[in-house]
């Protein structure tokens, strides 16, 4: 297992991730895009190898989350993924606890977004209940099809009185904005 900042990624890890992400997603849910690629990098990248390769991986993103009043720094998780031919080895889940260890000592919330929610609340996510939407130069706008699959991890430093039933919004970026 290793952590390593975006820059510090060699030219040949980046392309063995991408590689890697387009096999996971390639026919699943789409396809794993150039802004999916943008939105991973500028973080930390949590990478599990085995045999020289890298075989799963998870990378946290810090983003600026606000609900209730508070405006909370969030280390958002993207581009978890493991090779199709070594799914099913427990290797995502080795990864997602070195990333929750890494977010409870960093950042005052853990989020994602996935359709994967069962696999998430089994390592302590849960499902943030309220509304969702996206801050913007025109304003607020909801994202209604987020709704149900935006996850939070609550860490050390996570607001006491944090309503995860209240409405939240995130920065906007290219691509998908959650």
């Amino acid at each position: 297992m290793r952590i390593v900042e975006t820059l510090r990624l060699s030219s040949a890890e980046r392309r063995e991730l991408r590689a890697m992400f387009d096999a996971a997603w390639g026919g699943k849910d789409g396809e794993f895009t150039d802004a999916d690629w943008e939105s991973a990098t500028g973080g930390t990248h949590v990478l599990l190898e085995a045999g020289g390769s890298i075989v799963s991986h998870a990378s946290i993103v810090e983003r600026l989350l606000q609900s209730g009043g508070h405006a909370l720094r969030t280390g958002y998780v993207e581009a978890v993924a493991t090779r199709p031919e070594h799914q099913g080895n427990g290797y995502a889940t080795q990864v997602m606890h070195v990333v929750a260890r890494l977010i409870d000592e960093r950042y005052e919330l853990g989020a994602l977004d996935t359709g994967l929610t069962a696999f998430y609340e089994r390592l302590g996510w849960e499902p943030w209940r309220g509304p969702t939407a996206v801050r913007t130069e025109r304003g607020t706008i909801g994202t209604p099809e987020e709704d149900g699959l935006v996850m939070v991890r609550l860490t050390p430093s996570s607001p006491p009185d944090l309503d995860l039933g209240a409405p939240i919004t995130c920065d906007r970026r290219p691509g998908d904005v959650w």
